[in-house]
């Protein structure tokens, strides 16, 4: 069934090919940022109508995914003019394993159901099967298996997926299917550079009634490679790394991201006349923003934490990571701090200020170079006192693989952002050890995009001192209060 869509021209040209393919194994090999899962969800919604509509079962490797492709479902229902129920949310237990299904359904008895990405769940269904970000599953084959027995029937099989490694199961399908291996299959390959050629940035300007610019476009497709660093070439130009040289896999970090409610994300970013202010005035708006922005979210905290700071003055981010412990065991992250450009007495500030509105009982900040002032001054004075870290190579082999645990086994959540997430993405193997790799950084931008892995750093600095307390001397507290403590050095 050819389907019209001159009434949704939102759809780019890449867009419009997956949806009038009409084989009934396709795969969407893509970058990100390109809109894939986003058009997909629109293809479910007419393959649900006419006289030959069929259900769709969508499977993922993670729940917030799922639950926002049939929410998209939701959207094209509306903007197609088509009846559909509310978003339904159920429990299902199989063989003894509970998991969570989405669900929207049509007047005509067709559905639309998002499942988890495992081969069990498809069994028995009859209609499209839709694996999203396919290399990132485990049971890749099994899944593939399941589908394809539901092509007798006359079902589909499509897998829209980023790369995973040159050795994912995924990437295996593709070499096979260019070989000649596996010949019927179609295979749609969008880069980033293709998306944004064929319009992705006019239309992202179209959406957000904002005017389009060349000038205005190289500095987004500039923002967003800088996001990706050493990560550009998989994540966005279709090309697969090579395996083990990535440290933090995409697919064990999107796992572990929850939403901004559940782990927000404070940033400050200071202009450069900022600096030259008289120094009361940039304590009492520091303090303004402080008690607004930040006091709140600490208040919400009960029981103790521990922080790590990645230190930086201007040519990269400053990252506080702040976490509560909940047990012996269990380590949970409650904010992230993040500060551009901002002078050294607002940063001893801030951080003076976090630990006089939270229970704090650890903290490790980055003694290096311009960084060393402000650790030396938390070891002195905060009631905790604070690890004074010389970051080394030996170092990072301590932390990041005691980090890299607690993600597998989804014992330390992240949050749900392309930055933060970006910052793990660019951590290598190197000589058998993780390291951050030494790239030029930037120094472009806003407070998002002037990053070098500081998130990822400020959270291994978090679970340091989470797991090492402090070893430094009682502190001296030099003051009960007053601006003496929150400045290096007074006035």
């Amino acid at each position: 069934m050819k389907r019209n869509l001159s009434e949704v021209e939102i759809l780019l040209p890449y867009q419009k090919a997956w949806i009038e393919d009409e084989n009934p194994l396709k795969i969407w090999e893509k970058g990100r940022r390109t809109g894939a899962s986003w058009t997909e969800a629109l293809n479910s919604v007419l393959q649900t109508q006419g006289k030959k509509g069929q259900n769709t079962y969508y499977l993922s490797y993670n729940k917030d995914m799922t639950r926002q492709f049939i929410s998209d479902c939701k959207f094209w229902t509306g903007i197609v003019n088509l009846a559909a129920g509310e978003l339904e949310e159920e429990i299902i237990n199989e063989n003894d394993r509970p998991y969570t299904v989405y669900r929207i359904r049509f007047p005509n008895g067709r559905e639309i159901t998002g499942l988890p990405g495992v081969g069990y769940a498809i069994r028995s269904k009859k209609g499209r099967i839709i694996l999203d970000e396919a290399a990132f599953t485990n049971e890749f084959n099994d899944i593939k298996k399941a589908a394809l027995a539901l092509l007798m029937w006359g079902g589909s099989y499509s897998i829209i997926s980023t790369h995973n490694g040159d050795d994912s199961e995924f990437c295996q399908l593709l070499k096979d299917i260019r070989n000649g291996k596996e010949k019927k299959w179609s295979v749609h390959r969008t880069a980033f550079n293709d998306a944004v050629k064929q319009g992705l940035y006019r239309r992202i300007c179209l959406v957000n009634e904002k005017e389009w610019t060349l000038k205005g476009e190289s500095e987004w497709i500039e923002n967003i490679r800088d996001i990706y660093k050493t990560n550009a070439e998989e994540e966005l130009d279709v090309i697969p790394s090579r395996s083990g040289s990535k440290y933090f896999p995409y697919g064990m970090l999107a796992s572990c991201a929850v939403s901004a409610d559940k782990l927000p994300i404070v940033r400050l970013d200071c202009k450069d006349s900022f600096m030259w202010e008289p120094s009361r005035k940039r304590w009492e708006e520091v303090e303004t923003w402080f008690e607004v922005e930040i006091a709140p979210l600490l208040r919400r905290i009960r029981g103790s934490c521990c922080l790590g700071q990645d230190f930086a003055r201007s040519g990269n981010l400053s990252v506080i990571w702040i976490a509560e412990e909940r047990n012996k065991q269990d380590l949970e992250s409650r904010l992230i701090i993040e500060l551009n450009n901002v002078p050294y007495d607002q940063q001893w500030q801030i951080l003076w200020s976090v630990s006089i509105n939270c229970n704090l009982g650890n903290a490790a900040i980055d003694g290096r170079g311009n960084g060393q002032a402000l650790a030396e001054a938390a070891a002195q004075r905060l009631s905790c006192g604070a690890e004074m870290v010389m970051i080394t190579r030996s170092w990072y082999a301590n932390i990041f693989p005691k980090l890299k645990n607690r993600l597998e086994g989804r014992e330390f959540v992240l949050p749900d952002d392309q930055f933060i997430l970006s910052d793990f993405g660019i951590i290598i193997m190197k000589n058998g050890q993780p390291v951050v790799p030494n790239e030029e950084r930037s120094d472009r931008g806003d407070a998002k995009s002037k990053r070098h892995g500081d998130g990822a750093v400020a959270a291994a600095m978090c679970l340091y001192a989470w797991e090492e307390g402090s070893s430094s001397a009682p502190p001296v507290i030099v003051s009960t209060g007053g601006r003496n403590n929150t400045m290096f050095f007074g006035y």
